[in-house]
């Protein structure tokens, strides 16, 4: 894989995925992600036409920029559970899980990543992007003897089918889908393995397809010419952030980071705390049982405003947050946020947001902003 220089000037080289040139021959509007260069939008389409194939029919993301790693030998299983926030337990070989890396000492958010579970031997992971180094750094500092944590950021591809008809595209190019949510199969295209997992970061149902990078071309190609008549567009990275904020997902280096806690931003689902092991377990089970001072809520407009993200929240004239992601939600016609809100402030209350400023109305609310299909 190839690289590109940072368009900015003066950064490291960019990272270019292995269809870079499907893209480029798509017109595609690239910018800098993660370290990579990567699509934001199509030519002829757009961020909102693509947010609506996805919502109506499906839309083809490449998500390779995605980190990429394997923790094997006698006890990965038992390290990611003794490391991550999540409780491997819960599920069994054949599943995938989200979970959090968090900072032993603060308990902040190092990366939020999905742990597909093959073995109690072998666990593949997909981290963001700008955190594989460090989340791999930290496991194999910690890994014992015979376990092995193998960096495959640049090795295999990630493409990713998302919406209504995502089984009827992969059952048209001879993929297994229907399988549940958050369980993922192994198959094969033409000669070529790919692993087809049941998840997806657009609240719709859709699937995630791990293949070695060199196949990359020729799986993209066989969805594209499958999909086109099912209402299948590819997508850009512009699409997929207006996508998972009208579900409140939240994005790493936004909404969550080494400054913020599980608790903070309401992921204590993804926390398995009678574990007697994990990353950060002692100071997120202190501020639990104290309460958090934040917390990651929902902002809905009241009117034309469109919240971003370092914007200042206000109940009357006194600050109480900011916003970390915020956008136009196609499917809701208004802007949607999330923001870090004083803990005090609580789903209902209707607060002001500094828009460039001037002040607009917005009332807090929970997330998703629209009504959620991922597991339908």
């Amino acid at each position: 894989m190839d690289t590109a220089q940072d368009a900015a000037g003066g950064g490291q080289p960019l990272l270019r995925s292995p269809l870079h040139d499907r893209h480029v021959a798509l017109g595609a509007k690239l910018a800098a992600f993660g370290g990579w260069s990567m699509p934001l939008e199509y030519a002829g389409a757009g961020v909102v036409k693509e947010h609506t194939a996805v919502r109506t029919a499906a839309g083809l993301f490449d998500v390779s920029h995605l980190g990429k790693a394997r923790v094997h030998g006698p006890g990965a299983a038992g390290l990611v559970d003794a490391t991550l926030t999540n409780d491997l337990g819960r599920i069994g070989p054949g599943r995938a899980q989200y979970t959090l890396c968090c900072d032993d000492a603060t308990g902040g958010v190092v990366d939020d990543l999905i742990a597909y579970l093959y073995a109690d031997d072998h666990v593949f992971l997909v981290p963001n992007a700008a955190n594989t180094a460090e989340v791999v750094a930290r496991l194999r500092a910690a890994a014992p003897a015979g376990v092995e944590v193998v960096d495959r950021h640049r090795e295999d591809a990630v493409l990713a089918v998302q919406g209504p008809r995502s089984d009827d595209v992969l059952e048209a190019v001879g993929l297994p889908a229907g399988h549940e949510y958050m369980s993922f199969v192994e198959a094969d295209l033409r000669g070529s393995p790919v692993v087809v997992c049941r998840t997806g970061y657009t609240g719709e149902r859709g699937y995630e397809l791990v293949c070695p990078a060199e196949d990359a071309e020729a799986l993209w190609d066989a969805l594209v010419e499958a999909g086109t008549p099912l209402g299948l567009l590819p997508c850009g990275l512009g699409a997929r952030d207006t996508l998972r904020t009208e579900m409140g997902y939240p994005l790493h280096g936004q909404d969550i980071d080494p400054d913020v806690t599980p608790v903070q931003a309401r992921l204590g689902w993804a926390v398995g705390w009678s574990k007697p092991a994990f990353w950060g377990r002692d100071v997120l089970l202190a501020e639990k049982e104290r309460g958090p001072a934040r917390l990651l809520r929902g902002l809905v407009a009241a009117g034309r405003g469109i919240p971003r993200p370092g914007m200042e929240v206000l109940a009357g004239d006194r600050p109480v947050g900011r916003v970390t992601s915020g956008t136009f939600s196609p499917t809701r016609r208004a802007g949607v946020a999330l923001a870090l809100l004083d803990a005090g402030v609580v789903d209902g209350d209707e607060v002001s947001v500094d828009v460039r400023g001037r002040r607009e109305g917005f009332t807090v609310t929970r997330p998703p902003f629209v009504e959620a299909g991922v597991r339908s």
